[in-house]
């Protein structure tokens, strides 16, 4: 099949994300009410979008961090091996630490990147997604908080890619191939 020609149904809109983002933000904040400082780690590259909007929401005071992994190149499935490309510049030890992840698919990237700041020794590490495919998922993973769960498909868009395109999207989009 030529996966160069696809079309783009809009799943959830920019609309939904902003309302979810904001209820997102407002657990997170209570949660971490006692915090002195939040570190927020955003997964490069799809969750710069998501994390850009969560921080602005939440009602902490936040260190922000990225790391890099990859699993997909210009693939639509997982390799499910996990390279660190980028990793953190600050340290984590005893602090309070927040993931950001745009998609918890079968689990692999966040299982490795957990286990690595884990070892880090945090105060305390939880995980906000914005989309979760729990029909996908192979390894026992789940995020704290979650946007959306959203059935098997390749989704675009808020920031998530197809072979680095479609990530200027404001809504989450089904890609469906066209023969």
């Amino acid at each position: 099949m030529d996966h160069s020609n696809y079309v783009i149904d809009q799943m959830i809109s920019a609309k939904s994300i902003a309302a979810r983002v904001e209820a997102l933000a407002e657990e997170i904040s209570a949660n971490f009410a006692d915090t002195n400082k939040l570190i927020v780690v955003g997964l490069l590259r799809g969750s710069f979008v998501f994390i850009s909007d969560l921080v602005r929401e939440l009602d902490l005071p936040v260190e922000v961090d990225f790391l890099e992994t990859s699993s997909y190149g210009d693939s639509m499935h997982s390799s499910r091996e996990v390279r660190i490309l980028k990793d953190l510049r600050g340290e984590i030890e005893g602090r309070d630490v927040l993931v950001v992840e745009d998609i918890v698919d079968t689990g692999h990237t966040l299982n490795h990147v957990l286990h690595m700041l884990q070892s880090r020794e945090p105060k305390r590490l939880e995980v906000c997604a914005l989309l979760d495919k729990p029909s996908r998922r192979e390894v026992d993973i789940s995020a704290t908080w979650t946007g959306f769960e959203i059935p098997d498909e390749f989704v675009v868009g808020y920031g998530i890619d197809y072979a680095q395109r479609n990530r200027n999207l404001p809504y989450i989009g089904k890609v469906r191939f066209i023969e």
